[in-house]
């Protein structure tokens, strides 16, 4: 099984959107998906009750916000969308399980300095030797400069981006009507899928 878990200590940076969209490329592949959410506002799971019935299906991991436990036998693919704040124990109890961590974030100096101390302490833990980090520029506009500046920052890191995804109406709209980019005909969203390329390459390299 894989445990991909979207984390980032900081609200509103994309969290939601990144791990629905990541189960849904997971579904479009034919594995067996559920979609976790420890996150307050619950977004993600709000998000699985508009899924159609015609879409490919992805099952909600109905978990304990305060004890993460093991997903149920028989799938072979789980995503986690993680809360704001996510630091100490109960980040050190979900990378036990995890296998890869996505780590969304905006192009914003607020954004930029919440994530350091994250990402500090996530290189820290005693997981982190086995656990696959990558990060992902959200709502980044590459002419802009606040996107080199996200840049420069993550070159200091020294771990790999993923990619950048543009500020676009796709993520909104698909949203509201529980789909993702990999449910539609990929001539409708070719800029897009273009983009995600990269990371599905990465969540492919994690060995069942």
């Amino acid at each position: 099984m894989q445990l991909v878990v979207v984390a980032n200590p900081k609200g509103g940076v994309g969290k939601s959107t990144l791990a629905t969209q990541i189960a849904g490329y997971f579904a479009s592949q034919k594995h067996a998906v559920m979609l976790g959410d420890a996150d307050r506002q619950q977004s993600s799971k709000l998000w699985l009750s508009l899924r159609p019935d015609t879409a490919r299906p992805i099952a909600s991991w109905e978990i304990d916000r305060d004890n993460i436990a093991k997903p149920p036998k028989g799938t072979t693919h789980v995503v986690l969308d993680t809360p704001a704040g996510l630091h100490g124990k109960r980040l050190k109890d979900i990378l036990k399980q995890a296998h890869q961590v996505v780590v969304p974030l905006q192009p914003s100096v607020f954004d930029i300095f919440a994530t350091q101390d994250f990402l500090d302490e996530l290189a820290q833990s005693s997981q982190a030797a086995k656990t696959q980090i990558g990060i992902v520029g959200m709502r980044v506009d590459e002419r802009t400069r606040a996107a080199e500046q996200l840049r420069t920052f993550v070159e200091s890191t020294g771990l790999p981006v993923l990619s950048h995804l543009r500020p676009t109406q796709n993520y909104i709209q698909l949203a509201a009507r529980g789909l993702t980019l990999f449910d539609l005909p990929p001539e409708r969203v070719q800029r897009d899928l273009a983009q995600w390329q990269p990371i599905c390459n990465w969540l492919d390299t994690q060995k069942k």
